[in-house]
């Protein structure tokens, strides 16, 4: 098996160990993230709805800059809702703050029933700078 080439940012390693799986690959010039959620450093969620999805993009962000990445590098994003209807207005709002002009990522958003506690989670493919 190849090894993988695996990206941590600073802290949070808390809920990787407890969930046992990597925050980002690195492969073919991508960088593959894994869902990030609005967990504070102990791996518990931001309990107010708006902070969490604004420390989710915080993580995410810390994630690719630990790749040497930034946010102009995604070119693909999901996200997950618990309950889109009523976050999806909140959702936007802060992803206009993040992404405030074209050309934007591609954006599929999905509404779950479980994400482990949290109720907002985005995951990304972002390109690797050259």
């Amino acid at each position: 098996m190849n090894t993988r080439d695996v990206v941590f940012p600073a802290g949070r390693h808390a809920l990787y160990e407890q969930h046992r799986y990597s925050p980002a690959v690195r492969a073919d010039g991508f960088l593959f993230v894994s869902g990030q959620v609005g967990s504070r450093e102990d791996g518990t969620p931001e309990p107010d709805f708006e902070a969490q999805v604004r420390r989710a993009f915080a993580n995410l962000q810390a994630t690719l800059q630990a790749a040497g990445c930034g946010l102009d590098d995604i070119v693909d994003v999901t996200t997950f809702h618990t309950d889109p209807e009523r976050q999806f207005d909140t959702v936007l709002a802060v992803k206009d703050e993040i992404f405030p002009q074209a050309p934007y990522p591609t954006w599929t958003a999905l509404g779950v029933n479980w994400l482990a506690g949290f109720d907002f989670e985005i995951k990304v493919i972002a390109r690797l700078p050259r």
